[in-house]
């Protein structure tokens, strides 16, 4: 018997009865195409334009595509960085009857960049840094959340732009578990993984000829379980001192912010005399830059750029005089006066290269350099005209940047 086509979806999009559930996912005609094939996957996966935006879609079995679904769902509700879930459709079949595998419908995520993109034959010794950066990162904020991956790897990661830095996504969750809180072993296997995964990456582009063979992969590996257990042990660690150093909560807070965390919950006690008082954060929160902008501009962006925007701010605040006045209305005239013309300045056709926050902490970087090279005070209109001109003109188009084969794929300047 014939089986029946089902979608599960929060909000079902309509046009995606009109795609061709019937074909096999590997067969689908060019035409509802958006880009090539993925050169890495376990899966068949496609990427497809409907309804004006870029869909993945996964051919995967219908038990795991239903739990990675509601991983991803239950990922969303708690602000994780991870790819938005749209749908699980099952009950597929060829016009013989052939029963097909179910699939998994996600967002595609714009201005996403593959790291086989960020590995390139222009690679800076500084961008494999960036890259373990961010992956340490997003493997905190989700062991914070209690999230077991699994399959920790740079191929289920992508990575955005973050003035100058990297934030990364996870955009596969198969394997993912949620727990209330993560015992130190399911830390540990996902941190050793993550090692182990990034060597072999890295050794595949290595000879691939992708990456330069003298980059040390095992160093670069090794550099994962540093930074993710230095970053761990300054968000949850006790620390005591004493009580006549009470700067220290102070001071404990206000490193965990410049790292971007915000303390949730604090934990302090005193010993029976009171002479020693111990700290521990029990709840930190990421985005603490992002928060404030938010709040400020209603401008959604990363948390780099967050930051880099608020120090424009109050260099505004401090050129205008206005020290005393309240920063939301500062921060609206600041977006009035000088992050919208600056982005408004940069010609339509270009502005979607990049997004319109790492465009803006951009032309602050060039102008800054075309100042310091002319020993002068470049106007900002000039240093938007002389940035798209030498920059942005020369850069890929990164809002639909998908994987594609390593022959094809275009080398990212970084």
């Amino acid at each position: 018997m014939a089986q029946q086509l089902q979608i599960t979806a929060a909000r079902v999009d309509p046009a995606l009865l009109d795609l061709p559930w019937e074909v096999p996912l590997e067969e689908w005609p060019t035409e509802v195409l958006a880009a090539l094939p993925r050169g890495i996957s376990r899966h068949v996966v496609r990427f497809v334009r409907l309804s004006g935006r870029i869909i993945a879609v996964k051919e995967i079995g219908e038990s795991v595509a239903y739990h990675e679904y509601e991983q991803l769902r239950s990922l969303g509700r708690l602000e994780a960085p991870a790819v938005q879930p749209l749908a699980v459709i099952t009950g597929r079949s060829s016009p013989d009857g052939e029963e097909l595998n179910s699939v998994l419908v996600t967002e595609h995520l714009q201005y996403s960049l593959p790291y086989r993109a960020l590995f390139s034959q222009y690679m800076r010794p500084e961008t494999a840094g960036r890259l373990i950066d961010a992956l340490s990162v997003l493997l905190v904020r989700l062991h914070l959340l209690g999230f077991y991956w699994g399959d920790v790897s740079l191929s289920n990661t992508l990575f955005r732009r973050d003035a100058g830095a990297l934030a990364a996504y996870l955009v596969d969750a198969e394997t993912g578990e949620l727990h209330p809180s993560l015992t130190p072993g399911q830390r540990g296997y996902d941190l050793d993984l993550a090692r182990t995964n990034i060597i072999g990456e890295l050794m595949d582009l290595q000879a691939g000829e992708m990456l330069d063979e003298d980059v040390d992969v095992i160093e670069v590996g090794n550099q994962i379980v540093e930074r993710y257990e230095s970053l761990w042990a300054e968000l949850t660690r006790e620390e005591s001192f004493g009580s006549t150093e009470r700067q220290r909560v102070t001071e404990r807070i206000n490193r965990l912010n410049d790292l971007g965390f915000d303390v949730g919950e604090l934990t302090i006690t005193t010993d029976v005399d009171g002479t020693t008082v111990s700290i521990q954060p029990k709840v930190v929160d990421a985005g603490h830059y992002h928060r404030q902008i938010m709040r400020l501009t209603g401008l959604d962006v990363q948390e780099n750029q967050a930051r880099r925007m608020l120090n424009d701010l109050e260099s505004y605040r401090a050129e205008t005089d206005r020290q005393n006045d309240d920063l939301t209305i500062v921060a609206h005239d600041w977006l009035d006066e000088v992050f919208n013309p600056t982005v408004q300045a940069v010609p339509r056709d270009l502005r979607r290269k990049l997004e319109p926050a790492e465009i803006f902490h951009e032309v602050l970087e060039h102008r800054w350099f075309i100042s310091q090279q002319q020993a002068r005070d470049v106007p900002m209109a000039e240093a938007v005209g002389s940035y798209v001109d030498k920059v942005l003109r020369h850069r890929p188009d990164e809002r639909t940047f998908l994987d594609r084969d390593s022959v094809e794929m275009p080398a990212v300047d970084f």
